[in-house]
């Protein structure tokens, strides 16, 4: 009889396809775009010590199901102390006991992280993303916080001085290089002379001052900032280091 009343009323009819359409949404925001909220202590349950549940795994406050890496991040695997938490800064500070198990990123140059958050992008591509962890990166509806936007555009500085530095270091060639362990190691030039020189770029990525080996021209050996081989000739091309 409804259906009959259906069929003959427009308006039935109407208020039928809303509601249709209105379940089909609530499906698929329900299975195609999660975006279940977990706190430190939900998220510790799935560590892989319990067979009955998956191994969750965050990183940036982003969290993602690595079961199907079982045998790296289950109980007893190598990856298995990034389970169950968000231990961000491990993945490039090594290490994986303690304090280091965090997600605090203080004190780590726009390299690492940089580093970090291409991590992340490959947990985006290899894994299933489940939600967010409210904390240091999301706050409790969800939200980036400033602390995420900062890192991200810590990364993304990063990034672009890399490629300065690059863009820079394409200017002057660099040496050539080998170490053995009974000869030790040697650098030398095709054309030109080799001369440590600092990489000016380094303290904004890392932190720290670095140099490299770079081949001057004859012409060149007289500009200031340049080093140099303890042993090594003036307009030698070839140098032990």
């Amino acid at each position: 009889m409804w259906l009959k009343t259906l069929a003959t009323s427009p308006l039935s009819a109407i208020t039928f396809f809303v509601l249709l359409l209105a379940l089909l949404l609530r499906f698929y925001i329900k299975f195609d775009t999660p975006q279940k909220l977990f706190n430190a202590e939900e998220l510790a349950l799935f560590n892989g010590t319990n067979e009955g549940l998956p191994i969750l795994l965050g990183i940036l406050g982003s969290v993602f199901d690595v079961t199907k890496g079982k045998s790296h991040y289950g109980s007893g695997g190598g990856y298995n102390h990034f389970a169950g938490r968000d231990a961000s800064r491990a993945f490039v500070s090594g290490n994986f006991t303690g304090d280091g198990l965090t997600d605090s990123l203080r004190g780590l140059s726009s390299t690492e992280v940089k580093s970090i958050v291409e991590w992340r992008d490959f947990y985006f591509r290899s894994y299933k993303y489940v939600g967010k962890l409210v904390g240091r990166y999301y706050d409790s509806q969800g939200n980036p916080t400033k602390y995420l936007k900062g890192v991200e555009a810590k990364a993304a500085r990063g990034a672009q001085l890399l490629e300065k530095q690059k863009i820079e270091e394409a200017k002057l060639p660099a040496c050539n290089s080998r170490w053995n362990q009974d000869e030790g190691g040697e650098v030398w030039c095709d054309v030109g002379y080799p001369r440590l020189v600092q990489r000016p770029l380094e303290i904004a990525l890392t932190g720290k001052m670095s140099k490299r080996c770079a081949c001057f021209e004859d012409s060149q050996l007289g500009q200031p900032g340049l080093e140099l081989y303890d042993g090594c000739d003036y307009h030698a091309t070839r140098c032990k280091v």
